[in-house]
């Protein structure tokens, strides 16, 4: 007998048509990013935020500066993470103790209002974690998997619906304490998710079998169902898997592996254009929602607004809900402790957007925070999710370097909507009150974009990477995100400078003509970089 699937028996189990496992690992992620994607909405609105506001007060320049080095650490330290993983630790630990870490940097950061010192050294631990957290969780998800067909691909993009379910949970709820009720509420109520998450993952992590184990220590694992080339019949005795030693892929050639190698390094030069525009969301955007968007509603209005943020907050929610229910039918037996941590911190999340939503209709008026319009993002991931990973399973699925340019040219079009409707603004002005459907435009775009982009991205380094450098791979990819990171830092920062001069339209404009021109020449090269991937699709 022949499992379909990596990991144990319990991981044959399946859910929506993928194994259990995608699950535990969807959930882990999803609290992670809840982490991650709440205190990044709160960053710069914190630190801009005045004396009176118990802000930092900085200027806009020195906000951005600060957020685009922490994206881009974030996105440094994996390359160190995945070798670690790779050679000593195994993926597994390395996903705990990255979380267990993280966890503390967020603690660190609810002390800010003690001491400046808790908050630099929250969001050093919270690089420092995220580096053997990020590489580590994504190189579990590909060997659950044991062919390199549209089936990865359709099990990564349910797998980046997970990160953007917790980026949706996390900047709605993070983001609304932190601007309603105090900031470090808001950093804390981050890092109390962070740390049921690694429990989640701690206690049904042998649902993965040898997956993910400390490097030599591989030979040595049993677990409750499954020896290597064994299984049992449902009387316990052996059952040799005579197809076990040919599920073992040969090995690729020298002259193959550095080809595919190089096409990873080519997607993870493009990418570099794809979050350096991108990762405006935390900086330049938000302070475009502060200071430019009319977000104070009445009457009619503020109702209508009301409404739909209860709708678009509780519907994700329950389906979030529903998969969490599947995956509980599935493991609760085997995982129960796992389950109860999972289960708890639905029941918690449930009561703060409980309580949320009944302070916001008590009041007549409504003032959107700025932090919500990030939300955006992660509710067309997850509305959206589902439909790209069917296409990807059809015969209109495009070849990845074309799926790559068509995301780098929505983007660009995502800014073009921001561009246009930030034209009436006089240079230099320091606040302003557009309509929001231009943000929401903006948001739209970027995530269409997004979802041809990154869990695209995160498939092909998994099937491209030499089977023993998976993780190393993945931290180079990182490493296009950290580029990004601090370049989108450094050019938001000019965000005043360029508007002065040129106007708040000129300065979207830079970020739509890009990314635009680069899809353009990734559709160019489609060919050349198909051939080079060997057989890869």
């Amino acid at each position: 007998m022949e499992f379909k699937f990596g990991g144990s028996e319990y991981n044959q189990r399946t859910v929506l048509g993928h194994p259990s496992g995608l699950f535990v690992l969807f959930f882990t992620e999803m609290w992670e990013r809840f982490s991650y994607y709440g205190m990044r909405a709160l960053l710069v609105l914190f630190l801009t935020a005045s004396i009176m506001e118990n802000g930092w007060a900085w200027e806009r320049q020195d906000a951005l500066i600060l957020y685009g080095w922490y994206i881009g650490l974030v996105y440094i330290t994996p390359i160190f993470g995945g070798l670690i993983a790779d050679k000593f630790l195994g993926y597994r630990r390395a996903v705990v103790l990255g979380a267990l870490i993280m966890t503390l940097g967020h603690a660190s950061m609810a002390l800010e209002g003690f001491t400046n010192i808790f908050f630099y050294l929250g969001l050093l631990l919270l690089i420092l974690g995220n580096g053997l957290f990020k590489p580590n969780i994504s190189s579990i998800v590909g060997q659950l998997y044991k062919t390199d067909d549209k089936e990865k691909d359709a099990g990564y993009t349910i797998f980046y619906m997970g990160i953007n379910a917790g980026a949706f949970l996390g900047i709605l709820l993070c983001g609304y304490i932190g601007e309603k009720v105090g900031w470090h509420w808001g950093f804390g109520l981050a890092g109390i998710f962070m740390f049921i998450g690694m429990l989640q993952f701690y206690y049904a992590q042998k649902i993965f079998g040898e997956i993910g184990l400390k490097p030599k220590k591989k030979d040595d694992y049993v677990d409750d169902h499954t020896v290597k080339g064994e299984v049992e019949d449902s009387k316990g005795k052996p059952i040799l898997d005579d197809n076990f030693e040919k599920t073992n892929k040969p090995e690729p050639s020298p002259k193959v592996k550095k080809d595919r190698v190089i096409v990873i390094s080519v997607f993870a030069f493009f990418t570099i254009f794809f979050w350096w525009a991108f990762e405006q969301a935390g900086g330049s955007m938000t302070i475009f929602a502060a200071d430019y968007t009319d977000r104070d509603l009445l009457g009619s209005q503020a109702v209508t607004f009301k409404i739909i943020n209860a709708v678009i907050t509780v519907i994700p929610l329950l389906v979030i809900t529903w998969v969490l229910l599947m995956l509980f039918k599935q493991t609760f037996g085997r995982y129960a402790k796992s389950n109860f941590f999972l289960g708890s911190s639905f029941v918690i999340i449930w009561g703060i957007v409980i309580w949320m939503l009944y302070n916001e209709f008590q009041v007549d008026t409504a003032e959107v925070p700025a932090s919500w319009f990030s939300v955006l993002n992660s509710l067309f991931i997850i509305l959206f999710a589902p439909v790209f990973s069917k296409i990807w399973e059809s015969r209109f699925n495009p070849s990845g370097p074309v799926k790559f340019g068509i995301g780098l040219i929505l983007l660009g079009v995502g800014f073009a909507s921001l561009a246009y409707g930030a034209f009436g603004i006089p240079q230099g002005a320091e606040t302003a009150a557009v309509s929001m459907i231009w943000l929401i435009l903006a948001y739209f775009f970027h995530t269409i974009g997004e979802l041809c982009v990154s869990p695209v991205g995160l498939s092909y380094v998994s099937k491209l990477s030499p089977p023993k450098l998976v993780g190393l791979m993945f931290g180079i990819w990182f490493l296009a995100n950290f580029i990004a990171g601090i370049l989108g830092g450094y050019t938001g920062g000019y965000i005043d400078s360029i508007s002065e001069q040129y106007g708040l339209s000129v300065f979207f404009l830079i970020f739509t003509l890009i990314p635009i021109f680069m899809g353009l020449l990734m559709v160019a090269i489609n060919k050349f970089l198909i051939k080079k991937m060997h057989g890869i699709r």
